[in-house]
């Protein structure tokens, strides 16, 4: 039998009182949480699976036509593109197997914010794709509203003033990705997304049913598959929010490997501060935890930028989230 991974459960309907010590064990021991009561409905995320599922199912040179660039950063990831990113160019590694879309935070072209970091903009939407862009955007809405209140049960947590904590997520870089993996034709180790820290403060994911989310569990030294009830969503914390909580939380590493014979989908959605925002320890440092601060825009541009074949980081002190351990 498949190991599970054992990931407290909370509801967003409860007190806060009541959720509050929940969500506390669950990002020091694992930084996974199961989360109920989220208040996105059922139909909307099955509306964004259904429409993820026909876009993939378009013919390549439809999907080719809406490819990411490496100038920017947003439309179709064809199949095999990324490996792990910040790899030496002289040591060999196999692409992560998936086909994704990208989309980032809807800014329009004539923002002044973009004046003051490019990485801001449109998104890009596929010809003919309304059904899609209306699916998504709802999407977005929920999981940002719910991913706020994520975050001010967060700072009551840490002890600082929720209002002003979520003031640094005003013009986030906040993203999301569709994801479609194929059947794993080549065993067990091929995997859909290497195994990785995330590098946001928040990740968001509704699991496809065919599972394939692997977590690594720091007691027990072992890969663990994340299993989640019907209905609720799997919420992670990223590396920011591992440095804002002083190594209080936890940045877990977790894979994907589709090893079900089956077509796998996600979406998940990457909650990232503004680009200004230079994030380090808001509460004293858990004893032998030191990491320097992280410039929020700097190391998403680094971060995007090292996912292009045969690109190596520019600068060794960024953490961009690869692990060589599998």
């Amino acid at each position: 039998m498949t190991p599970t991974a054992s990931i407290p459960l909370i509801d967003l309907n409860d007190a806060d009182e009541r959720i509050i010590p929940e969500l506390a064990r669950a990002l020091c021991d694992t930084g996974f949480v199961l989360v109920a009561g989220h208040g996105i409905p059922e139909a909307l995320v099955s509306d964004l699976r259904h429409q993820t599922v026909k876009y993939f199912a378009r013919p390549l040179s439809e999907k080719l036509a809406d490819s990411i660039t490496a100038e920017n950063y947003r439309g179709y990831i064809p199949l095999g593109f990324f490996s792990p990113n910040a790899s030496p160019q002289d040591t060999p590694t196999t692409p992560d197997q998936y086909e994704g879309y990208k989309l980032h935070v809807e800014v329009t072209a004539d923002n002044a914010i973009r004046t003051a970091c490019d990485l801001y903009g449109p998104n890009r939407w596929p010809a003919n794709g309304a059904a899609l862009k209306a699916a998504v955007m709802a999407f977005w809405q929920g999981c940002d509203q719910a991913g706020q209140r994520l975050l001010s049960l967060i700072a009551r947590i840490l002890n600082v003033d929720p209002a002003g904590f979520l003031s640094l997520f005003e013009y986030p870089l906040t993203n999301m990705t569709l994801l479609h993996y194929p059947p794993n034709s080549n065993g067990s180790d091929n995997f859909g997304i290497h195994p990785h820290k995330d590098t946001d403060a928040l990740t968001l994911l509704f699991p496809d049913p065919v599972g394939g989310l692997w977590l690594h569990s720091r007691s027990t030294d072992t890969w663990l598959e994340v299993a989640a009830p019907p209905g609720t969503m799997v919420v992670n914390i990223g590396d920011l929010l591992e440095l804002w909580s002083g190594g209080l939380f936890v940045s877990t590493p977790h894979k994907v490997i589709n090893a079900s014979g089956e077509e796998r989908y996600s979406f998940p959605f990457f909650m990232v501060p503004r680009h200004d925002v230079v994030v380090e320890p808001l509460i004293p440092c858990q004893s032998g935890y030191h990491r320097d601060p992280i410039p929020v825009g700097a190391v998403s541009r680094e971060v995007w930028r090292t996912n292009w074949p045969n690109t190596l980081p520019s600068d060794s002190s960024f953490d961009l989230g690869t692990l060589t351990d599998s």
